[in-house]
């Protein structure tokens, strides 16, 4: 049964890369305060339509770079490959691409109407990172500067920003719980552009991994897979929050299988789709424990 085209050319299932880190903050808070149920709202719905407008993007970019080079796409890289499939042209892609980051400036100024005007610029960092990532004249993902932006969006900058929606300040504390799902989310970025290596060497879309080669990469793919259960200890100890936190520890069960398969087939576009799969699902499973633990330990405090 073919995918439905919105969902595809979104890629939907992505979403839970910025959707769950915000459900961690919201978990948090729970322990603090009284929920703005409104402004949760809000965010999720601003935080998903920037997301799905830097995906729409990025596809509109690489429609004319590596995506029409790329012979070893897979469901999880390579693109949407909506403009490929010849399912939407590439000019409905960008405009559908500014739909969204409409959308988002809209739920951000609502937010922003509701006492909360810093949450304007904080949205307007999260566009500019995910426009300049595919696109001149910076193209952050071919100067092997777009990992880092990936890990600073979707992670500390996007839980700050929720925690200040929230609890109405900055809270240094929202910045950290970014943390371990800032590794994660980059180690997804990363392992999906292993498959895409050559298409994107060949395109000059120089992202680190094509810089660094597979072999070497697969090595810090392992470091960044692994480097959330520290910061877990980094929150705990060291911000005072909840041993039940540590709930998060059973994503290690993923994080293992995926480093594993990745060691050895790294150079095997087909094979390393379950360590793809297992990328996404050690993501979500932190995200959700991380999420149940905090509440936990605010439902015992």
């Amino acid at each position: 049964m073919p995918t439905p085209l919105l969902v595809q050319a979104m890629r939907l299932p992505f979403l839970t890369g910025s959707l769950v880190p915000v459900l961690v903050v919201a978990a948090w808070w729970w322990g603090r305060g009284s929920m703005p149920w409104d402004l949760l709202l809000l965010t999720l719905a601003g935080v998903g339509c920037l997301q799905s407008g830097a995906n729409l993007i990025n596809d509109f970019y690489d429609a004319v770079g590596s995506d029409p080079l790329n012979r070893h796409a897979t469901i999880f890289s390579g693109g949407s490959r909506v403009i490929q499939d010849g399912r939407m042209s590439r000019k409905a892609v960008g405009v559908l691409a500014v739909g969204f980051f409409v959308a988002a400036g809209a739920c951000g100024g609502m937010v922003a109407a509701m006492d909360r005007p810093w949450a304007l610029a904080v949205g307007a960092a999260g566009l500019a990172g995910g426009w300049l990532y595919s696109a001149g004249p910076l193209a952050l993902m071919s100067l092997g500067l777009g990992e880092a932006c990936i890990f600073i969006l979707f992670g500390p900058l996007l839980t700050w920003g929720v925690g200040y929606v929230l609890g109405e300040e900055f809270w240094a504390v929202a910045w950290w719980l970014g943390l371990p799902q800032a590794w994660q989310i980059t180690a997804v970025l990363w392992i999906n552009q292993f498959p895409d290596m050559a298409a994107d060497a060949a395109a000059s879309k120089n992202n680190l991994v094509v810089r660094l080669g597979l072999a070497k990469s697969r090595v810090l793919y392992a470091a960044m897979m692994l480097a959330p259960f520290p910061s877990l200890a980094w929150l705990v100890h060291g911000w005072g929050l909840t041993p039940w936190l540590y709930l998060a520890l059973g994503a290690a069960i993923p994080t293992v299988r995926a480093v594993a398969i990745n060691w050895k087939s790294y150079d095997d576009p087909a094979a390393l789709v379950p360590a793809q799969a297992l990328t996404i699902v050690t993501h979500l499973s932190t995200g959700l424990l991380m999420s149940v633990g905090l509440l936990i330990g605010a439902w015992l405090s």
